[in-house]
């Protein structure tokens, strides 16, 4: 019989010290006969020590400070280079895990031996209202996320072997704009290396909170999108894939005040897709039809973004 594989869930955390409790806690009732350790990263923020007083027998919650660079990439990264497990694990600290979910993944992972990455669906909490996200597939590859981003395929449902992230495709990248699009771009360069299994139930509550999204994330935001394509010429073969982006930049630019941007990039979205909707929505903000955090409030009730 083989021995169940040990397990780090890397918890990245600034400032939501009840939310990260809660998210630990959830970790840490996982049904799973190996042994398992919370790596809690804090970044930008003092490390609560008591944090390990939580811990179980053969699971371990232990503190860390993100040395690295700054942010969620950093920490991220400062956290899977301290985890001791064979499998590593992504949960972020306003997150929950629920009941079932390490261990279906486990078992879909024995099930796929050349898998190094395992995803689930997602239960999106906004506003009051609740949504389930759950992607009609068991294998995710990299033309369908050049396609579409799949929401569903969040950092906190992610597991990966650890020697993936240190020998194979690798860490998460650090270098992109203010972090924004971190986790899509590792899925893609994830994706190169193999396709992703998929399990077609919501294991995790995701909470998506209200933001003030100020002209200067609008700006990280765009940035950070055309550092994607630039970094990804395989979009030019997927249409819709770059026209998404594209649209999404339009929106960013418009959102940030900057008309000409916005119109540069809604008539190059319009000409890899005219039927992309991201384009109108920027026009519409653009020409101060709507305002854009409206669209977003929207977008969120149904479990959606930009």
């Amino acid at each position: 019989m083989t021995a169940a594989p040990s397990v780090s869930v890397v918890v990245p955390t600034r400032d939501r010290p009840e939310l990260l409790r809660a998210a630990v806690r959830a970790v840490l009732e996982q049904e799973h006969p190996g042994p398992m350790e919370v790596v809690v990263v804090h970044d930008q923020s003092e490390p609560d020590r008591s944090l390990e007083g939580l811990s179980r027998p053969d699971r371990r919650v232990r503190v860390i400070r993100n040395e690295r660079t700054p942010g969620l990439a950093g920490a991220r990264n400062a956290g899977t280079l301290a985890a001791e497990g064979e499998l590593i694990a992504f949960c972020d600290d306003d997150d929950e895990w629920l009941p079932g979910k390490l261990g279906a993944q486990i078992a879909a992972m024995a099930a796929a031996p050349e898998a190094d990455f395992v995803s689930c669906g997602i239960r999106v909490s906004y506003d009051g209202h609740t949504v389930d996200r759950v992607l009609d597939r068991d294998r995710v590859t990299l033309a369908d996320l050049l396609r579409d981003r799949m929401t569903e395929l969040h950092p906190s449902t992610f597991l990966i072997r650890a020697a993936a992230l240190r020998d194979g495709f690798g860490l998460v990248d650090e270098q992109i704009p203010g972090s924004y699009a971190e986790d899509y771009e590792f899925l893609l360069r994830a994706a190169r290396s193999a396709p992703l299994v998929n399990l077609r139930t919501p294991y995790v509550l995701v909470r998506w909170h209200k933001r003030s999204y100020f002209a200067q994330r609008w700006d990280t935001i765009s940035a950070a999108l055309q550092w994607l394509l630039d970094r990804y010429p395989e979009f030019a073969g997927q249409p819709a894939g770059e026209a998404r982006v594209a649209g999404q930049i339009a929106f960013a630019r418009a959102a940030s005040g900057d008309r000409r941007g916005a119109l540069h990039w809604a008539r190059r979205t319009l000409r890899r897709n005219p039927r992309e909707p991201r384009a109108y929505l920027a026009l519409a903000v653009a020409g101060r039809v709507v305002r854009a955090d409206a669209v977003l409030r929207t977008l969120h009730r149904r479990g959606r973004g930009i």
